[in-house]
């Protein structure tokens, strides 16, 4: 595992509206809250549709975040749906000691092929969408994702994310889709590629 050792680390999210993306900033936001950091998690939404792109955003600061608004360079950016990969500019603005981690079947070099602002920045891949099946039956890849965010990160611990997403899941899901969800991020923590 990196840990990402700035003071304040960057997240950019790209999803599109259904995914769990929003769900997701918040989930990291809150668990690195529990952990003693400062942060923030908002989203950017354009037309809201289901199945419109959308952006949503995190800074996660050991010291009191100061600073408002669109997140200009990211440390971190997480790609949720693999269409999005060439159809939005989602390698902009990635800082050069950054992570892009996409969901996909793809490899690691075909990812960095197909995008082009990418130079020494780091890359992960996961299936996130096929683990969100196999662990609790629907295409919604936003917790397996949060498994790969703390593997390739170190934002957030893997125990510290899992107690938040089964006291905040339990309040709205069944049992089943509880334990389903932490199956899920257990998985994508152990099963995420990244160089």
């Amino acid at each position: 595992m990196e840990t990402l050792t700035k003071q304040m680390v960057a997240v950019r999210w790209h999803s599109r509206a259904g995914q769990g993306a929003v769900t997701a900033a918040e989930t990291l936001a809150v668990t690195a809250l529990r952990e003693g950091k400062n942060v923030q998690a908002f989203p950017e939404f354009g037309p809201e549709r289901m199945g419109a792109p959308l952006r949503a955003f995190n800074r996660i600061s050991a010291q009191p975040i100061r600073i408002h608004g669109v997140v200009e360079e990211a440390d971190v950016v997480v790609v949720v749906d693999s269409s999005l990969l060439g159809a939005v500019p989602v390698d902009a603005n990635v800082a050069p000691d950054g992570i892009l981690i996409a969901n996909t079947t793809q490899t690691m070099t075909a990812v960095r092929h197909m995008l082009h602002r990418l130079e020494g920045q780091r890359i992960a891949c996961i299936d996130a969408t096929q683990i969100a099946v196999d662990c609790f039956g629907m295409q919604k890849p936003n917790t397996p994702m949060l498994g790969a965010i703390a593997r390739t990160t170190g934002l957030v611990g893997l125990d510290t994310l899992l107690a938040e997403v089964e006291e905040s899941f339990s309040h709205k899901f069944s049992p089943q889709v509880v334990e389903g969800n932490l199956t899920a991020i257990r998985r994508a923590y152990e099963e995420v590629t990244y160089e």
